[in-house]
């Protein structure tokens, strides 16, 4: 294959959870042109470890032709029938876009649900690759730092939020659970979480040991989670992303399935008590961190 295209829309943790794919593609066709129309933001985290050439932003009005019967402008079907692979997870729930596809002879289209319905989520993206002829031999990537740290892994890091409020467990919680711990801590707050935040800031700014980062570049948030000895969170991008350095986690879910969508890296452990997450109390989360990270509490 000498040029790839891979359509995969979605936030970080959607993106995330393709990594392994776009790992086998490039595995397999080290030196193709992969390019991806997605998360740009999120992408980015590929193209600095060489799995993505280039990344084209999935809100450009450039795609929408794609969503409508009959010929496509030029420039875009001339674009496209120059790929000799195009991996396709965004819906088409009528079947429109695949009928755009192939765009000529011997190229090579492959359709999937743009959502798994089994778990882990990262082997739904990975398991279409079996009909190129490409196993898929694990279902997480190691997103390491791009610059080694020599420090050994010290503290915690927590992100209190997620893409939904209700996957999110009472910021109440979380401020006891901050109190509680005797170590440095890493607050992760995305755009999302910020205000809420705002006015909770103000009670812990004499806590010694605590760093708040806000909305950090991502390389800059791999740096910081990977420098922690704990990641504690939701169901959430930030959370696949803490799971994919390879760091222990502590991952609370209520709404959503953790056998689908909790990381599947080896040092991730999942609480969920039901189908809201308030229902995890504070004395479980502390145990588990205490089982994950005696020293956090002293």
């Amino acid at each position: 294959m000498r040029r790839i295209l891979v359509l995969r829309g979605g936030a970080l943790g959607d993106f995330i959870v393709t990594l392994p794919a776009l790992a086998l593609l490039r595995e397999r066709w080290p030196e193709a042109q992969i390019e991806l129309v997605g998360n740009r933001t999120a992408a980015a985290v590929a193209q600095a470890r060489g799995l993505l050439n280039t990344v084209h932003s999935q809100h450009e009005a450039r795609w929408a032709p794609l969503y409508i019967e009959g010929r496509l402008p030029e420039p875009l079907a001339g674009w496209l029938a120059d790929f000799d692979l195009v991996i396709n997870f965004w819906p088409d729930p009528d079947g429109t876009l695949a009928r755009h596809f192939p765009r000529r002879d011997g190229q090579v289209f492959v359709t999937a649900a743009p959502l798994p319905s089994h778990g882990p989520a990262a082997a739904h993206y990975s398991e279409p690759l079996r009909q190129l002829g490409i196993g898929p031999q694990q279902t997480w990537y190691p997103l390491r730092p791009a610059h080694a740290s020599m420090s050994s892994p010290q503290g915690v890091a927590l992100h209190p939020g997620s893409g939904s409020p209700r996957k999110n467990w009472p910021a109440e919680r979380w401020l006891e659970v901050i109190e509680s711990l005797k170590c440095p801590v890493t607050l992760i707050l995305g755009e999302a979480e910020f205000e809420t935040w705002e006015r909770r800031l103000e009670q812990l700014r004499q806590r010694p040991g605590l760093v708040t980062l806000a909305n950090p570049p991502l390389e800059s948030l791999v740096a910081a989670v990977a420098r922690s000895a704990l990641f504690l969170g939701h169901d959430s991008g930030v959370s696949h992303l803490a799971a994919a350095t390879g760091i222990p986690c502590v991952l609370l879910f209520g709404p959503t399935d953790p056998a689908i969508w909790a990381p599947p890296e080896p040092a991730v452990r999942t609480l969920q008590r039901g189908a809201t997450v308030d229902l995890i109390p504070v004395t479980d989360v502390l145990a588990a961190i205490r089982q994950a990270l005696p020293s956090a509490l002293g």
